[in-house]
């Protein structure tokens, strides 16, 4: 299913509900990151080993599922306020971050495209700037 036809089907169910009153943009904001929230919950208290075994177990999987899911119909119900077309923001964003992080200055580092390299003599690979293939 695409993100158009799942958008469609969410409005579907909202609208039965009689639920866009309550999804000013505003509380689709804030209901995201409530939900956003519940995901980092799921983490509180763990170490990196205890998150990373998260999805072994079939009721935290289901767990991380949920609120995967819930984060995710949160975003479309935004974008759909909004008019945001979600795989050509994606995109877009996309092609920002291979301007903004080329491979020969962000490989292996975690800086911010604005915070200097430190001058450390290693060579990076060559970057592929090719823009990514899309999907048909």
């Amino acid at each position: 299913m695409s993100l158009p036809e799942l958008t469609a089907q969410l409005i579907d169910f909202r609208d039965q509900r009689n639920w866009a009153q309550f999804h000013s943009l505003r509380n689709l904001i804030v209901s995201l990151n409530l939900e956003a929230a519940e995901l980092l919950e799921l983490t509180q208290w763990k170490s990196d080993a205890e998150v990373a075994a998260l999805p072994a177990s079939a009721a935290t999987r289901e767990a991380l599922r949920d609120e995967c899911a819930d984060v995710l119909l949160y975003l479309l119900l935004i974008a759909e306020r909004a008019g945001i077309d979600l795989e050509e923001a994606a995109r877009a964003k996309l092609l920002k971050n291979t301007a903004r992080y080329p491979v020969e200055s962000s490989y292996g580092s975690s800086r911010k495209y604005n915070q200097a390299a430190p001058d450390d003599g290693s060579v990076p690979p060559q970057a592929d700037l090719r823009e990514p293939a899309t999907r048909a």
